[in-house]
């Protein structure tokens, strides 16, 4: 099978952004702050609550796990369980969390914050690898091993 540079871009992204949420717990209130978890989270992990750090760890988990899989269905790891299934759920996951700029800026025009701006671009960057890399993969997704379909 030849290598999916969409799938392992979104691998790349993925991981990239479970490692990022994991500098923030070691980073701290201010950058919990500065990459937008909110004021609420920011005075949150000020009084030492743990909840910030396992919600940040969990994110950075099922981030993890999504790399997983896109470098699964790109062949660069062994088969995942529910490969199309899961590929396509990710996919759509970054999709519609990267087109809540539609609505926002129908609702709110002129008055999107910046981070909902960019962090919503960069999450359909992540929505369009997953998806275009998972229609390229699909015929050998279905099989039991990762490759061409027969």
């Amino acid at each position: 099978m030849a290598p999916n540079p969409f799938l392992i871009a979104g691998g790349v992204l993925s991981a990239a952004a479970s490692i990022l949420h994991l500098a923030v717990i070691a980073g701290g209130p201010a950058w919990y702050r500065f990459f937008g978890a909110g004021e609420g989270i920011a005075r949150m992990a000020e009084r030492g609550s743990p909840y910030p750090t396992l919600m940040t760890i969990g994110i950075a988990g099922v981030l993890a796990v999504w790399s997983a899989y896109a470098f699964a269905g790109a062949g660069l790891i062994p088969r995942l369980p529910l490969m199309r299934t899961v590929l396509v759920l990710i996919s759509t996951v970054y999709l519609l969390r990267g087109l809540v700029l539609v609505p926002a800026f129908i609702f709110n025009p002129g008055g999107v914050l910046p981070f909902v701006l960019w962090s919503s671009l960069i999450v359909l960057v992540y929505g369009i690898a997953y998806g275009v890399g998972t229609w390229i993969a699909w015929p050998g997704l279905s099989s039991p091993v990762a490759g061409p379909a027969a």
